[in-house]
């Protein structure tokens, strides 16, 4: 393979980094759609339970065609896909949301082809830093994000009734952008054979059926032990991350009543203080580390920590504080299991192996936005003791001694 020009890791990271920041920016107005419906909060989860399910077949499906035409054509198609997503949110209309919410969706499993990119380029002392890199790349876009649009907002002193539009303004301008930078986007997979039209739709059947989905992973563990393990403790992983998306009704609807700005402001100080982390842990201490245990002692450290975010009622400053302990915690964890996997993938089949992984974590991601929308209309802390559950499993997974390797001490 001929040696991809200087520009393409950097710009990789620039298309990452524009795509969540796109995600991130509307975020804190997304609670606008739903405002007038009963329920919002629900219909808020409901809307992020559909982003998520979408990519149960969209990330493995996007995956097998990155195989098989590069991972190029993927990034365009995304780019492309994010700037109508969000083009069809300027009228400020719940239709509208739900719509965004199947067509982001799809798009949005592009990042098992963008971690499947940074594998191909990437040798292997460099694996763990540059996967964590991206991991503070995406930190950074969720406070870029929020940023832009709390000084959109604040600059041009935006009354509350028209927030949303200029947002997603905004959103759209960066995706435009985003379309050009994909376009500049050099090949990083040279072994290209090509997809049929038989092989798409055998794909996408594969993707939609959740048994089928565990027969891939158990033949991909036949042959690589340790595949599956990992890709379970991602899936616990993911059904914990949920909260993610819990934040925002949470923080608006619950007992903290913060409004846009206030929002925009929490995912800023969050995702500055990750960046911090992600970039410092990942660059000096990850590939020192026993990940696996790290693991392990990350998630029980993190546990209690969801667990609080329960209990702040109208404390801000309590909920700062466990936000600061969250990015000192779980949120480091991420990365190590991306990082465990991609060790395991070949040039062959890192797309698919990628995208099965995405796939399972969106029907997780599914299946514990469905859970913590039904609890939050018995009662808004309850999400969080379902969240904290599921992490705890991640560490009684990662604790569990794998092929090859010895028992945690």
């Amino acid at each position: 393979m001929p040696p991809l020009p200087t520009r393409t890791l950097p710009l990789l990271y620039a298309i990452i980094l524009l795509d969540v920041v796109v995600g991130a920016a509307v975020g804190p107005v997304m609670p606008d759609f739903v405002r007038g419906l009963p329920e919002p909060q629900l219909w808020l989860s409901v809307g992020t339970g559909i982003f998520l399910g979408v990519q149960l077949f969209s990330a493995p499906l996007l995956g097998r065609l990155s195989d098989g035409y590069g991972r190029r054509p993927i990034f365009i198609l995304s780019a492309v896909g994010t700037l109508a997503a969000n083009a069809l949110l300027l009228p400020v209309r719940a239709g509208l949301y739900f719509v965004n919410r199947v067509s982001d969706g799809f798009t949005n499993g592009m990042y098992a082809t963008a971690r499947s990119a940074i594998t191909d380029m990437s040798p292997p002392e460099h694996l763990f830093r540059n996967l964590g890199i991206e991991g503070a790349i995406i930190s950074l876009g969720f406070v870029l994000g929020p940023m832009a649009a709390g000084l959109l907002l604040t600059v041009l002193q935006v009354p509350p009734g028209q927030q949303a539009g200029y947002v997603v303004g905004l959103a759209v301008a960066l995706g435009a952008l985003n379309v050009l930078l994909s376009l500049w986007l050099p090949e990083t997979h040279q072994q290209r054979n090509g997809v049929r039209g038989a092989e798409l739709r055998t794909e996408l059947g594969l993707a939609i059926n959740p048994l089928t989905l565990w027969k891939r992973l158990q033949a991909k563990n036949a042959s690589n032990p340790g595949i599956r393990r990992i890709v379970l403790t991602q899936v616990a992983l993911t059904l914990s991350l949920g909260y993610y998306f819990y934040f925002v009704p949470f923080v608006s609807m619950g007992e903290l009543q913060l409004d846009a700005r206030g929002i925009s402001y929490l995912f800023m100080y969050f995702g500055a203080l990750s960046i911090v982390l992600n970039y410092v842990f990942y660059t000096y201490f990850a590939d020192r580390l026993n990940q696996r245990r790290a693991i392990v002692w990350l998630a029980l450290l993190g546990t209690p920590v969801l667990l609080g975010y329960g209990l702040v009622g109208t404390s801000k400053a309590t909920f700062y504080v466990l936000v600061t302990l969250d990015c000192f915690t779980l949120s480091l964890i991420q990365g190590l299991l991306e990082g465990r996997l991609a060790r395991r993938t070949t040039e062959v089949d890192r797309g698919e192996i990628f995208g099965l992984n995405q796939a399972f974590q969106a029907l997780a991601s599914f299946g514990t936005a469905l859970v913590f929308s039904g609890l939050s209309v018995l009662d808004l802390r309850l999400p969080w003791a379902w969240f904290a559950l599921c992490l705890g499993a991640v560490a009684w997974l990662a604790a569990r001694p794998e092929p090859l390797e010895p028992a945690v001490v």
